[in-house]
């Protein structure tokens, strides 16, 4: 390879890519190139010309040669920011999808799925329509191949986290009922990017949450952190439980009602570090926006203590958070210790005896003024 390299021989497969005689020569040009563009020397390819000929290549009336053309294509999307956008820049994504419309071998189309996923990496410039994009990836997540099946839920997450309105445009696509079935599909490989994909749903407004509520992924959630399943999964989880909690109260007594509380308060209470920050993200969340019935619900299941732990942590946005929920769990205490004729808040009283007072009082030297007020 190096000594094609040095040769300088690129713009002359490039240039090759455009001769139909003999009708070898394009799909051997396109296969030198797909493996160039497999290895260090991507960006060379991308600028030797070769881009704007296999986008045309993608309209080929040979089945064989389109698929060469979406590999090396895929190859060099995936190199860099810069070679990506050459590729977009040169209009491949339309003659790509309408691939997909045709019958394609199972290898074919694995190729095109990955590809297209390599497209959507980052941020897709404004002009590019991400609505015929997700009419495919709503088509593909239904997929019984686990390769096509992981690259379309990628696919659909770079679309939900890098294009603005991406969230709705996913929703309106209908993928949702079946991102939430996946949930429970058994390779870790397929469960990562659905439960990515979920997460990043989760992060839009109210109603858009309220989505994923009612297809039913609580119940799954609950599954999820209750059985052995790897810790970025179980991280996940509790991200899309704190983005439910932090909405508004009917959300928060569907995570209760659902019995995923119970799962994140032992995480909170057992697990590492990096997932309790998680777990009380969620926790805390609920805290600071719940109900009075909720918050008793929340002490009753022990969340007072591992949430007086977390005030140690050097994390400000989620010491903030902690303190709001311990705070709205205080005054709730004080309602209740007045409705019951009590000498002494009882959550007060909880905290003082788990050494809460001294972990606030170690607050007062954090170097950020929000927590110190």
């Amino acid at each position: 390879m190096i000594k094609i390299i040095r040769a300088d021989v690129l713009p002359r497969f490039a240039e090759f890519l455009s001769r139909q005689r003999p009708p070898q020569l394009q799909m051997e040009a396109a296969w030198v190139l797909t493996n160039i563009a497999a290895s260090d020397y991507t960006l060379l390819v991308a600028e030797c010309g070769a881009v704007p000929r296999l986008v045309e290549l993608l309209e080929s009336p040979d089945a064989n040669i389109r698929h060469q053309a979406t590999w090396a294509l895929g190859n060099i999307a995936a190199d860099m920011p810069s070679c990506r956008e050459t590729v977009l820049d040169h209009g491949a994504v339309t003659p790509l999808l309408a691939q997909f419309k045709e019958d394609m071998k199972v290898s074919v189309l694995r190729t095109a799925t990955w590809a297209l996923s390599n497209l959507c990496f980052g941020k897709l410039p404004a002009e590019i329509q991400v609505k015929p994009i997700l009419e495919i990836i709503s088509l593909l997540i239904h997929s019984a191949d686990e390769k096509i099946l992981a690259d379309a839920c990628w696919a659909l997450y770079y679309i939900c986290d890098g294009v603005e309105g991406g969230i709705q445009d996913a929703l309106d696509a209908g993928v949702c009922p079946q991102l939430v079935k996946l949930l429970m599909h058994a390779s870790a490989n397929i469960l990562l990017p659905v439960i990515t994909s979920l997460a990043r749903i989760s992060a839009g407004d109210d109603t858009q949450v309220q989505v994923i509520v009612e297809q039913g992924i609580l119940p799954c959630l609950a599954q999820l952190l209750a059985r052995n399943y790897p810790k970025i999964i179980k991280k996940q989880a509790c991200l899309i439980v704190s983005n439910i909690t932090a909405g508004s109260k009917d959300q928060i007594q569907a995570v209760i009602d659902a019995d995923v509380m119970n799962h994140v308060i032992v995480l909170l209470k057992t697990s590492e570090t990096d997932l309790k920050k998680e777990a009380a993200w969620a926790i805390s969340n609920a805290a600071s926006g719940g109900s009075s019935d909720q918050i008793q619900y929340l002490v009753s299941r022990g969340c007072l203590e591992p949430l007086c732990n977390v005030l140690k942590y050097q994390d400000v946005d989620l010491v903030y958070t902690c303190l709001e929920g311990l705070q709205n769990i205080l005054v709730e205490g004080e309602i209740g210790k007045q409705g019951n004729e009590s000498v002494m808040n009882p959550y007060a009283q909880f905290i003082l005896e788990n050494g809460g007072l001294d972990n606030l009082e170690e607050l007062q030297d954090f170097d950020n003024d929000a927590v110190y007020k």
